[in-house]
């Protein structure tokens, strides 16, 4: 099912006394959902992200703008009219049923010529119930079974009626780090087997890059960026979404364009063509930096960062907008750094699990050793000081 939101704006009455102007929660949000896909509406806590999906499941009705369920303008219709499935954060299951009672309660409301028979439900029931690999715990009650568990029947509920929509708002919040992975590739893979047009509403970044087809990033109720998620981390539209995408975040500089190059700091780091000379904010992603002797871009060596397959080199510039710059580089690199040497351990970075090499003794202060870099120009990202938005370059 298409979903088409048009204009879509929702504005709420201010509680300020002195200011009367109405808060804006959506504004002016106009896109087109393709047929079947699983779309990621992602943001920081206040964006409109919630806003908009119970705009499209109709628990509130919009200020302005219409909405489109295919050629169906559903805009004035009740949710219970929109053919929607809505999966809510905190599971929203009856206590006293049980598993079985559960999914099968929005069937049982079903009336005139979609009423359906016991055995019809039942059917229904046990396909929802299968479909989320849960079969074996249809008699049991909601306060028997674990996060996830609970987490898979109100998607079976949601999914029971096999609706024209699905909506789900932070459906993995609740649960720990490995259910929420766990669930999440549960979640597209039952997105993928009903072809149902779904809409995920999440602020973690990592969750909607892995598995929306596209991803709607919100800000203050505008619209950032709309794309395919490895499009959007690959090329932000502005500053926001530069920051918002990517773990580790990515790494901030002041800088300025020169005579054909950028400079951080000092530091001539790139040769660039196209862009005035101006102050500029510099983007780096982590795996945009290849350690190199005698590269151009020289930082203060603090610690590194173990992880297995890579390994994140921690250092610090004066021209970073960060408090400490984390590059991603393969292991091998492990031990050549700094000549087998690391000085100080950032102090922002105490946990366990960081490699600090050999610590200088507490009576002495440990030689700040350099470390260089060479930078990829493809994940070099330049932003104007002023507006914010993406300035293109060329090499």
């Amino acid at each position: 099912m298409e979903v088409v939101l048009q204009n879509l704006t929702k504005k709420f009455p201010s509680r300020d006394r002195k200011k009367r102007e109405d808060v804006v929660a959506v504004d002016n949000f106009t896109f087109t959902i393709p047929d079947g896909k699983l779309i990621g509406l992602l943001g920081p806590s206040g964006c409109g992200k919630s806003t908009t999906l119970n705009l499209i499941s109709g628990l509130i009705k919009p200020t302005g703008g219409r909405i489109f369920f295919g050629k169906d303008d559903v805009t004035d219709l009740p949710p219970e009219n929109r053919g929607i499935g809505l999966v809510f954060q905190n599971y929203a299951l009856y206590p006293h049923l049980t598993v079985k009672q559960n999914i099968l309660f929005p069937l049982e409301n079903l009336k005139g010529k979609d009423k359906l028979s016991k055995s019809e439900m039942l059917a229904k029931a046990y396909e929802a119930a299968k479909l989320v690999q849960i079969e074996e715990l249809m008699e049991r009650k909601p306060g028997e079974l674990s996060g996830g568990q609970q987490q898979r029947v109100a998607i079976a509920r949601a999914l029971v009626k096999m609706p024209r929509v699905l909506l789900l708002d932070e459906p993995l919040s609740n649960l720990d780090a490995r259910l929420r992975l766990q669930t999440r590739e549960e979640i597209r893979r039952i997105q993928r087997e009903t072809g149902i047009t779904t809409i995920f509403v999440t602020h973690d970044q990592e969750e909607a890059m892995s598995i929306s087809d596209m991803i709607v990033v919100m800000k203050d109720g505008v619209v950032q960026q709309i794309g395919k998620p490895q499009d959007v981390y690959d090329s932000p539209a502005n500053l926001f979404v530069a920051k918002f995408l990517g773990t580790p975040p990515i790494n901030l500089f002041e800088g300025q364009v020169k005579e054909n190059r950028l400079y951080i700091g000092e530091d001539a780091v790139l040769k660039i063509k196209g862009v005035e000379e101006q102050k500029v904010f510099v983007g780096v992603r982590p795996e945009g930096f290849r350690l190199q002797e005698d590269g151009p871009f020289c930082c203060e060596l603090s610690g590194i960062e173990v992880m297995g397959r890579d390994i994140s080199v921690v250092s610090r510039n004066k021209a970073s907008l960060n408090a400490s710059i984390r590059a991603i580089v393969g292991a091998e690199h492990l031990g050549k750094i700094g000549g087998g040497y690391v000085g100080d351990a950032d102090p922002d970075r105490s946990e366990e699990g960081v490699f600090t090499g050999e610590s200088a003794p507490v009576e002495e202060k440990a030689v700040a050793t350099p470390v260089r870099f060479a930078l990829n120009p493809g994940k070099v990202f330049l932003f104007n000081r002023e507006t914010e938005e993406r300035i293109h370059f060329e090499v």
